[in-house]
C-alpha cells in the first residue's frame, strides 16, 4: 500500500540545471503596475510566466545596495550579515570604509590596469551561490556580473569562476575571484566590442502618450551634460565622459544582458550534469533614478528598455540551456523616494533633512551633557559614531543620552532616533520603526547613535535617494519563474530575503543561517 501510495504521488520536477537571479537596482514595486502597461518583453514574460509576490518588502531601515544584494545573496538581513551600508565609519582607522574594500585582494583589469582591491571578506555569511558550491556536485560553475562592485560580489559571496564589475571605465575582477582573466570572459568581451564613438544617443522608445506624469520636474538633477528632457548624448568631451553618460543610459543594461548570455555560452551553464548560477545586477535604473526621480520619463524608459533587454536574454536561454531547465528571481535591493519637492507641492510634508544642522546640534546636545567638542566623529547616511569613550560617558549620566536623542528628533525630518543598547537585539514588540532599525544594527560597524528620516524627507542635497524604512523604498518586486512553478500573483507579505532559501531548495542546498523563508510556492518545483 505504502508503495502503491508513493507511485501514485505527485512527481516532482527536475532540479533546475541553472539559477538567474536578476537584480534591477532601485526598482520599486508599484513600478510594475504603474509602468507595466506597455511591456511585452521579459519582464511582461515574467508577470504572466511566474509567480509575482505583489507585497514584497524588506523589513529594515537601512534600504542600501550593498545591503540588499547581500541580503538577496545570504537570505539574512543586515544585522547577521554585516553588510549595514555601502560605506561605515571604522572606528579603529577613524575612516570610512566600503563594504567590498580589500586591498589584499588587487583588482585584475580586462582593460587599462585599475588600482585598489575588492572582496567579500566582510560579508558575514557564505551567499547561496557560495553554498552551491560547497553542497552540489559537479561544482556548480557561478558567474556574477554587475556595473557595480558591491552588488556583483554581493551576489556572488566569496568565489566564483566569473564576478565581474566595472570600475575606471574597465571590467575588472578581483585576486579574491581569480588570479589572471578569466579566458571565457575575454573571448566574450572581444565578441562585445563597443564603439565609444558610435553609441547612439538615448531617446524615447515609446510613444509619448505611454509615459505617465509630466517630464522635466523642475527638482529634477541631470549629470553634467545632460538637461532635464530626451535627448541624452552619449558622447562626452573625453572617452572618460563618454564612459559615464553610457554607465547611467539603458545601453549598459543591455549590454550586462548580452555579456551574460555569452558567458552562458562560452562556460556552457547550465549545460552540463550538475546545476550552475548566473547573476546579473542591472544598475542603470538606480543611475537614473537618483537624477531624474521615480515619476520621471527616464525612468519608466529605462524599464521599457529593460523589458527588451530581459526578452531576448531569455530567448537565448530557452534556447541554449533549454525552456525547462532554468529558474529565474527577479527583485530588487530597494525602492527610492519621490522628489521631495514634488511631495511638497502636494501639501504633504517633505523636504531634505539639514544634516549641518543635524551634525551642529548633535554636537551641542552632547557637549552640554560631557562637555568637550568634535564629539561628533561622523555622520553616515542615518548613523552617527560618536568619539571614543562618548557614549560611555552619556550612558553613565542618568538622562543624557535621552536629552540628545530629544534634541536629534527636533531637526527637521528627523522621526525617530535610537541609541546603540536599543538596537542589539530585533524585537518585534520594540515597534515597526526600532525593530527596523535594530535589522539593520551591527555593533562593530553601525553608529552610536542612527536616526529614522520621516516620510518624504531625505538625506541628499539634489535629486533623490533611498535607505529609509519607508514603504516607498522598503517595497520591491519578488517574482521567481520556471518548472514547476505555477504563475499568479500573491498579495501575502514576503522579503526578498525569501529568495536564497527557496533556491536553495530547489537545487537542495541549504543555507548555513537565514532570516528568509521557503516559499510554498516552489516547495513542488523541485
Amino acid at each position: 500500500a505504502a508503495l502503491a501510495a508513493f507511485a501514485t504521488a505527485p512527481a516532482h520536477a527536475a532540479r533546475p540545471k541553472l539559477v538567474v537571479l536578476l537584480v534591477v537596482d532601485q526598482m520599486r514595486a508599484d513600478y510594475m503596475d504603474s509602468y507595466g502597461a506597455s511591456w511585452r518583453g521579459g519582464l511582461r514574460r515574467l508577470v504572466t510566466e511566474g509567480v509575482h509576490f505583489t507585497n514584497a518588502a524588506y523589513p529594515y531601515l537601512q534600504t542600501i545596495t550593498c545591503a540588499g544584494h547581500a541580503t538577496i545573496g545570504t537570505g539574512a538581513y543586515p544585522y547577521a550579515h554585516g553588510m549595514v551600508q555601502n560605506a561605515w565609519f571604522d572606528r579603529a582607522s577613524g575612516k570610512s570604509v566600503t563594504c567590498t574594500e580589500d586591498p589584499s585582494r588587487g583588482l585584475i583589469s580586462y582593460g587599462a590596469p585599475v588600482p585598489g582591491g575588492e572582496s567579500a571578506q566582510r560579508l558575514l555569511l557564505p551567499t547561496l551561490a557560495d553554498e552551491m558550491r560547497a553542497q552540489l556536485w559537479p561544482t556548480p560553475r557561478v558567474v556574477s556580473l554587475s556595473l557595480k562592485a558591491r552588488s556583483a560580489i554581493m551576489m556572488a559571496g566569496h568565489g566564483g569562476a566569473a564576478v565581474a564589475w566595472t570600475d575606471s571605465g574597465a571590467l575588472v575582477t578581483s585576486r579574491a575571484f581569480a588570479s589572471a582573466p578569466v579566458p571565457a570572459l575575454t573571448a566574450a568581451l572581444k565578441k562585445l566590442p563597443i564603439a565609444w564613438d558610435k553609441i547612439p544617443a538615448w531617446v524615447p522608445l515609446l510613444p509619448a502618450k505611454a509615459y505617465a506624469f509630466t517630464d522635466d520636474a523642475a527638482a529634477e538633477y541631470p549629470p553634467q551634460g545632460w538637461t532635464r528632457t530626451f535627448p541624452h548624448t552619449m558622447q562626452g568631451a573625453t572617452k572618460g565622459e563618454t564612459m559615464a553618460n553610457w554607465t547611467r543610459s539603458p545601453h549598459a543594461d543591455a549590454y550586462f544582458a548580452s555579456l551574460a548570455f555569452e558567458m552562458v555560452k562560452a562556460v556552457k551553464l547550465g549545460q552540463g550534469a550538475g546545476t550552475d548560477f548566473l547573476a546579473v545586477s542591472f544598475s542603470v535604473l538606480d543611475l537614473v533614478g537618483h537624477a531624474f526621480g521615480p515619476r520621471s520619463h527616464e525612468v519608466q524608459d529605462v524599464l521599457a528598455r529593460l523589458d527588451v533587454t530581459l526578452g531576448r536574454l531569455f530567448a537565448g536561454l530557452d534556447q541554449t540551456v533549454g525552456k525547462n531547465n532554468y529558474v529565474v528571481a527577479l527583485t530588487a535591493d530597494h525602492g527610492v523616494s519621490p522628489l521631495p519637492e514634488e511631495m511638497a507641492e502636494t501639501g504633504v510634508s517633505a523636504g531634505r533633512v539639514p544634516l549641518p544642522r543635524l551634525k551642529a546640534e548633535l554636537e551641542a546636545a552632547v557637549a552640554k551633557e560631557v562637555g568637550g567638542q568634535n564629539n561628533v566623529a561622523a555622520v553616515v547616511y542615518t548613523d552617527v559614531y560618536l568619539g571614543r569613550g562618548v557614549y560611555g560617558k552619556l550612558t553613565a549620566k542618568p538622562g543624557a543620552l535621552e536629552r540628545v536623542l530629544a534634541a536629534l528628533r527636533k531637526v527637521p525630518g528627523v522621526q525617530a532616533a535610537f541609541g546603540a543598547e536599543q538596537l542589539l537585539a530585533p524585537k518585534r514588540s520594540d515597534g515597526d520603526l526600532q525593530y527596523a532599525t535594530a535589522l539593520s544594527y551591527h555593533p562593530e560597524r553601525s553608529g552610536d547613535i542612527v536616526f529614522v528620516p520621516a516620510p518624504y524627507w531625505i538625506t541628499t542635497d539634489a535629486g533623490t535617494t533611498h535607505g529609509t524604512a519607508n514603504a516607498y523604498d522598503q517595497r520591491v518586486p519578488v517574482i521567481i519563474m520556471g518548472p514547476g512553478i505555477k504563475a499568479g500573483r500573491q498579495a501575502r507579505r514576503v522579503s526578498p530575503a525569501d529568495i536564497a532559501p527557496s533556491l536553495g531548495h530547489m537545487v537542495g542546498v541549504t543555507l548555513s543561517r537565514a532570516d528568509g523563508q521557503l516559499l510554498p510556492e516552489v516547495q513542488g518545483a523541485r
